[in-house]
């Protein structure tokens, strides 16, 4: 059985801090580090890591641990939302491992956080109590408003709370846009996602990117059966070909299935960095 976790930390600049909370994971026996990718503009890192439920919910549990240690939201500043030091863990489903045994397992895992860190827990998606916070959008939304942690109370001093949950195969990935209008990327993410009638599975903000120069529409694609990468990518096009915008390219954020580059073969996205160690199968075969 195997099952995987791709936590969001809120550092992105200090590779020090980033390495230690990577071998933090690598040192649990029966986990495997796949992938650790870092943005400087959102000050965000995305570890991948993949074994034995116990063990991942262990290497999730000494991840938070060190980045709690080390990471101080008052200090912080970047482009992406954010909750919490160790910002967003979830547990994903990879083989043999239900979506509900994955659930079971975060809400231990957050009641742990909590119990061992005080660091408040909200759960989200399949491991949600309340389906106000079943979306993280919404949890993003409704915490600093005075939503109450599934664990615990207010708020840790340095590391803000966590939100813990399980859910499908996300596919992070951002669309890199030819100008620094800000407006015309929220305007285009705005018009793709689910949630304002757009594309179905596809959640999305604008970003800027001041290290470029540039923006971005920064997009969760949460099923890409339902909606393929190439749609969406088509989508962003259209509207950006409507305002005289050009697309510089589009990065992985994390990694990929296989089988959602299959769905897009023949279509060009214009890839910043994809390479064959970025396809999940790909790193779980060399690591195994």
């Amino acid at each position: 059985m195997i099952i995987e976790s791709v936590p969001n930390f809120s550092e992105g600049r200090d590779p020090a801090i980033v390495a230690a909370i990577a071998r933090a994971v690598s040192a649990v026996s029966g986990v495997l580090l796949l992938d650790t990718t870092s943005d400087p503009d959102h000050n965000r890192s995305v570890l991948t890591f993949a074994g034995t439920p116990p063990a991942v919910a262990d290497a999730a549990f000494l991840a938070v641990r060190e980045a709690v240690a080390k990471i101080d939201l008052n200090r912080h500043a970047g482009v992406h939302p954010r909750l919490g030091a160790a910002d967003v863990i979830p547990l994903v489903p990879v083989k043999g491992a239900t979506l509900e045994q994955c659930a079971n397992l975060a809400r231990t895992l957050g009641e742990r956080i909590w119990e061992e860190l005080r660091v408040p827990v909200y759960l989200y998606e399949a491991a949600a109590l309340r389906p106000e916070c079943k979306r993280l959008e919404n949890v993003r939304k409704l915490a600093p408003a005075g939503l109450a942690p599934d664990f615990g109370t207010g708020r840790h001093p340095t590391a803000g709370a966590s939100v813990v949950g399980a859910r499908k195969f996300l596919i992070a990935w951002n669309i890199n846009l030819r100008t620094a209008d800000l407006a015309a990327a929220g305007e285009i993410a705005r018009e793709i996602r689910e949630s304002s009638g757009g594309l179905p599975a596809v959640k999305s903000i604008g970003l800027p990117l001041e290290s470029r120069g540039q923006v971005q529409v920064s997009i969760n694609l949460v099923d890409f059966e339902r909606t393929p990468l190439y749609v969406v990518y088509d989508a962003v096009k259209e509207r950006c070909a409507e305002r005289g915008i050009g697309i510089a390219g589009s990065e992985l954020i994390g990694m990929i299935p296989a089988a959602a580059l299959r769905e897009s073969e023949g279509h060009d996205l214009q890839w910043e960095n994809m390479r064959p160690e970025l396809v999940l199968e790909n790193r779980l075969r060399e690591a195994l």
